[in-house]
């Protein structure tokens, strides 16, 4: 078999999709209504339902969603938020944005999410709140954190960023601290075509804030009630992620499939496969481990498959954050140096993933 296997496409798919989205845009195009208007209204709505919480807001992206949340929880300058040090580095960057210090406990080797140990043994007098990143897809251990939590009196917020509707233990990521945030960037499980962000929450008083603190701080129009800024997800964007979104069912269970199907193929290859903690896990991304990464990735572009790092710097060790990293965290920066995701998205076919399971399989690294 000759095939090239690109990493992923962001082009709609010639099916129920393209064509949901085309008439999303000409409706809203024909409305001429593009901001704060009543697709913005019904989709968080609807995602509010889809994410089992009462309340859901959105903003501009997901990093918004995390520095609105902490914000709207009064959380800032003096207080310390313990967070993951392998994610993207918006997780973190959001957190300082909020004007609080982010402070990194290693993952645990198994879910590469917080380690709730690690966890426990950051916290400080200045600690306001947990932030776990439900990374790849797969949930936290929300049980053992929110121990802590409650044990420490701290706050949970949830970067639930790559984990659109994942559970942990049967419950839905984003619903079991205070507020969850999640990002619709074009390459999420759901995704625009452009920005997006949203936050979840069972505190009305929270989504209340969140309404005002994303529209300039505004209460009634031109009365801004307290520093607010300007992160409004847009007309065209809600609804094609309300045309997205009842696919998303659909969406989830391709991904588990082909997750399924990638451990069968990849059983005995020269590659580690992370188990799967939760049966809720959604498979935002499927990753490998190898300590020979940069040959595995030049083997498999050599024979037409496309992969990605995320992400090849621990946070602790960017630029931006070495100021932050109190601790070390060698198992984050051991999976940083050796994680490698596969092609994985609900049009890839069974042919291209046994193409590509079969170039994983063919990789000896050599000595």
């Amino acid at each position: 078999m000759n095939l090239r296997v690109p990493f992923m496409s962001l082009v709609p798919g010639a099916d129920q999709d393209a064509t949901e989205i085309s008439q999303a845009i000409a409706r809203v195009v024909r409305r001429g209504w593009f901001i704060l208007g009543p697709e913005v209204e019904a989709f968080e709505s609807e995602f509010a339902e889809a994410s089992g919480a009462a309340h859901s807001v959105s903003v501009g992206n997901g990093t918004d969603a995390i520095a609105l949340t902490l914000r709207a929880m009064g959380i800032g300058p003096g207080d310390e938020v313990i967070t993951s040090p392998l994610s993207a580095a918006f997780s973190a960057l959001a957190i300082m944005m909020a004007g609080a210090t982010p402070v990194f406990a290693d993952i645990d080797p198994d879910r590469m999410t917080l380690d709730p140990s690690a966890t426990d043994a950051a916290v400080t007098a200045r600690t306001a709140a947990i932030m776990p990143v439900h990374l790849y897809g797969q949930a936290a251990d929300m049980t053992a954190l929110l121990a802590v939590a409650h044990r420490r009196n701290l706050a949970m917020i949830e970067d639930a960023c790559q984990a659109h509707f994942a559970t942990c233990e049967g419950r839905p990521v984003g619903t079991m601290g205070a507020a969850g945030a999640f990002s619709f960037y074009p390459t999420k499980n759901l995704g625009a075509l452009g920005d997006g962000g949203a936050v979840v929450t069972n505190d009305a008083a929270i989504a209340a804030k969140l309404r005002r603190l994303r529209n300039g701080g505004q209460g009634d129009k031109y009365q801004h009630l307290e520093f607010g800024v300007n992160s409004r997800l847009d007309e065209m964007q809600a609804a094609i992620l309300r045309a997205r979104l009842p696919m998303m069912p659909a969406w989830t269970a391709r991904r588990r499939e082909l997750a399924s199907a990638y451990r069968r193929a990849l059983a005995g290859a020269g590659v580690t496969v992370p188990p799967e903690c939760d049966a809720g896990h959604v498979y935002h991304l499927f990753v490998v481990h190898s300590a020979k990464r940069a040959a595995l990735q030049a083997h498999l572009a050599s024979r037409g498959v496309g992969t990605l790092v995320h992400y090849p710097i621990s946070l602790p060790h960017q630029p931006a954050l070495t100021a932050f990293s109190r601790a070390e965290c060698p198992v984050a920066a051991r999976v940083a140096d050796e994680v490698c995701s596969l092609p994985l998205h609900p049009r890839l076919s069974d042919d291209e993933l046994s193409f590509v399971a079969d170039a994983v399989r063919a990789f000896v690294p050599a000595n």
